[in-house]
């Protein structure tokens, strides 16, 4: 089974090619570049590093949200064209499972945090124990201080990871209980741990059509909450 797997859900942008549980290929990059004009060319050339043509690929996965809504759109939008023209199904993959993925050789609590802007965070919690995930709770929107007090009854080591892990670990309420940063090589979210779930969810069946595939998102967009805001004051 050989996967394509793609990351673009906040700054920064990842593609990988997964073959029977390894990597053969990952582009990443974290520079805040555009992803409509970064992730095409990583695509392509994560394929041609691993030396596997777009036709051996078995399923597309991508880390369908929570995150940036312009981010996963992109992500999302790449899949589903490249699917539908391969004609190759797809695998819808919680960017905040995959992010859990990092910390797989640490037993651990895996607090997952992206940071949601207007004061809240992307959050799932998973517990990790001998190299495998459980989730803990569905992905949610709340408050860093609404996450810290959940948190803090925790007994189990608190790892953060996310690009919303170090805006946590600043802040008043995580600097209260015990809470550890991940390291930055493994701090954010990269498209060999949306491999990693996707191939497991593909070998359940859990696979979706190009047209299936929908973005994952947790809130409206910013710009629909001001409309209604707005509505409700006229």
């Amino acid at each position: 089974m050989k996967l394509l797997a793609i990351d673009a859900s906040a700054g920064a942008a990842s593609a990988c090619v997964w073959e029977e549980g390894k990597v053969l290929g990952e582009n990443y990059t974290n520079t805040h570049l555009t992803h409509s004009q970064t992730l095409m060319p990583m695509i392509d050339g994560v394929l041609q590093y691993a030396r596997i043509p777009l036709s051996e690929i078995d399923a597309f996965a991508v880390s369908a949200g929570p995150g940036s809504f312009t981010g996963v759109r992109i992500a999302v939008s790449s899949i589903k064209g490249i699917a539908m023209a391969t004609g190759k199904p797809c695998v819808s993959v919680s960017t905040l499972e995959a992010m859990a993925q990092n910390l797989l050789v640490l037993p651990c609590t895996a607090c997952c945090v992206m940071d949601a802007r207007c004061g809240q965070v992307y959050n799932a919690l998973f517990s990790i124990e001998d190299g495998k995930v459980r989730r803990l709770c569905e992905d949610r929107a709340l408050s860093i201080k609404e996450l810290a007090e959940e948190c803090a009854g925790l007994s189990e080591p608190l790892i953060l990871v996310g690009d919303g892990a170090q805006l946590c670990a600043k802040s008043p309420e995580f600097m209260e209980i015990n809470a550890c940063l991940s390291p930055e090589p493994i701090q954010y979210q990269r498209a060999s741990g949306v491999a990693r779930v996707a191939a497991e969810k593909f070998l359940r069946g859990e696979t979706v059509t190009a047209r299936e595939l929908q973005p994952i998102y947790l809130r409206s967009p910013q710009a629909e909450r001001s409309l209604r805001l707005k509505n409700k004051k006229v």
